[in-house]
């Protein structure tokens, strides 16, 4: 075995909060941290990342002066074991743009893209992940190999902890919660 082929050692033990704080900006970039280990996400393409960031630009103008749309940065979901996912788009507070970490509570809205090697992680364990920690709307962008995007939207039911089916927008999504927004994403 060559020395390149050995993972590092981080790779195979827990990550506490503090250790990833002490981390570089590129030291994150492109991992998420679930129940304190590294995962290393799958690498975005043209299409998926133009896909967050016409929804986070629509967004953000809709948002209004008390809510931001952004993408690429963390939001913390638990500190023990460390959970920590880095959503294609987060509405969150305007206030708390200099808070670190971003926390649930400061969180309305997560958006996922999904990817080839991201649909069983953003179809089912973060929706169920995003649900108990308490933030209240996830979408869920869907890119079919041919046609538009679908957009599916979730609203969270707060008895239980898991999100209800909202709307479906097909290329052009004209959403009246959590506030209205319209963002055309049928163009690629």
């Amino acid at each position: 075995m060559t020395a390149e082929m050995v993972a590092p050692a981080w790779m195979h033990t827990q990550i506490s909060a503090e250790e990833y704080d002490s981390w570089s900006e590129e030291q994150c970039a492109g991992i998420e941290i679930v129940d304190g280990m590294v995962v290393v996400s799958p690498r975005a393409t043209k299409r998926h990342n133009r896909l967050a960031r016409l929804l986070a630009n629509a967004l953000d103008s809709a948002a209004g002066p008390e809510w931001n749309a952004d993408t690429d940065f963390d939001v913390r979901l638990r500190d023990v074991p460390l959970t920590t996912r880095r959503p294609d788009v987060v509405v969150y507070r305007a206030e708390t743009i200099d808070v670190a970490p971003t926390r649930p509570e400061h969180v309305l809205l997560v958006v996922e893209v999904v990817s080839p090697g991201s649909e069983t992680t953003d179809r089912v364990a973060k929706v169920h992940q995003y649900a108990t920690a308490g933030i209240p709307f996830y979408w869920r962008v869907e890119q079919p190999p041919t046609g538009v995007p679908l957009v599916h939207t979730y609203l969270l039911d707060p008895a239980t902890r898991a999100y209800r089916d909202g709307a479906l927008f097909t290329g052009l999504v004209k959403a009246v919660a959590p506030f209205a927004v319209e963002a055309d994403l049928g163009g690629g």
